[in-house]
């Protein structure tokens, strides 16, 4: 078998070959793919444009659906382009790259999350602090944190994988990743597993994190109807968020590393993507929706605006 680190190694994604009839996921890939990036990137402009809405809070939104939009964008066109091709087959560069940028936007949304989390306390719970504490400065290096260190984190992980020689190249998921390229390895992956283990954890104690801020959040707000108000309104999307991807993503790790062939592989197709299809789409609804201050210039700016000359 040919080692891995040559540029010519191709992995097959046998997990595309029950996808039929193949028309039919072409549609759906394309419209969910369109529909988060319009959803995401309409509340993206909103959050630019709009100067009421240039706070430490907004600018975070931004950042998560920026980050939406960098992940679903390392899976729907190669997927999509699959679907269209004869076979669905991935050189071990492309499979390292997808695989490292749809985990790593995983992780940035952990890292988002947080600052989301703390930005929220800080309001909350220490209000007359809050412009000495995140300042502008402050609020550039957190943006700057929430992507730097996914990347830190993921690097070592995909240079220990390409180290290893591998056994075989049959990818038994829709999309690469990185857990998928160790099970093929002809040696032990004990360091992989050691450090993807340690990965794990690290933005798990992310969540741990983001759960306690919510905690103390909770109990700063008992006695307070307008702390009560102020956080279902701004920290209930940031907790749904935060639910919803971390189950999302535990459903995704377990299966990668547990999963048996036995399931149906309707399920395990779903499984695989539902990370990258509920997540991408419910984000954009709950802080477009929920948060009335951006609810309402997303009206005004995307929808009065035009809808006004036709009224004429």
């Amino acid at each position: 078998m040919e080692n891995a680190t040559s540029h010519t190694f191709v992995f097959d994604l046998s997990g595309m070959k029950g996808l039929t009839p193949k028309y039919l996921f072409v549609v759906l890939s394309l419209l969910v793919y369109l529909l988060i990036i319009l959803l995401n990137m309409m509340l993206i402009l909103t959050i630019l444009l709009e100067k009421a809405l240039h706070e430490p809070m907004y600018f975070f939104v931004c950042n998560l659906c920026f980050n939406e939009v960098y992940g679903t964008t390392g899976f729907y066109p190669k997927f999509t382009y699959d679907l269209l091709s004869a076979s669905s087959v991935i050189t071990y560069i492309g499979c390292s790259t997808q695989s490292f940028v749809i985990y790593t936007s995983f992780m940035c949304e952990y890292t988002t999350l947080v600052l989301m989390a703390y930005d929220r306390y800080v309001a909350i719970c220490r209000p007359l602090e809050y412009h000495s504490i995140i300042k502008t400065n402050t609020v550039a290096k957190a943006l700057i944190y929430s992507w730097a260190f996914p990347f830190i984190i993921g690097l070592p992980n995909i240079i220990l994988t390409s180290q290893m020689p591998l056994c075989g190249s049959t990818i038994d998921k829709l999309y690469c990743d990185n857990w998928s390229i160790v099970k093929l390895s002809c040696i032990p992956s004990t360091a992989n597993n050691v450090y993807g283990f340690f990965a794990i954890c690290v933005f798990l104690a992310h969540a741990l994190v983001v759960l306690l801020s919510y905690q103390r959040l909770v109990v700063a707000c008992r006695n307070s109807r307008d702390n009560k108000r102020k956080f279902m309104q701004t920290c209930g999307p940031h907790l749904l968020s935060l639910l919803n991807f971390t189950t999302a993503v535990l459903f995704d790790l377990m299966f990668s590393r547990y999963g048996s062939k036995d399931f149906p592989e309707s399920l395990r197709n779903f499984f695989q993507v539902e990370v990258l299809v509920i997540p991408p789409l419910l984000n954009p609804l709950m802080y477009g929706l929920k948060l009335s201050e951006v609810r309402r210039r997303l009206i005004n700016l995307f929808f009065k605006k035009y809808t006004r000359p036709l009224m004429n």
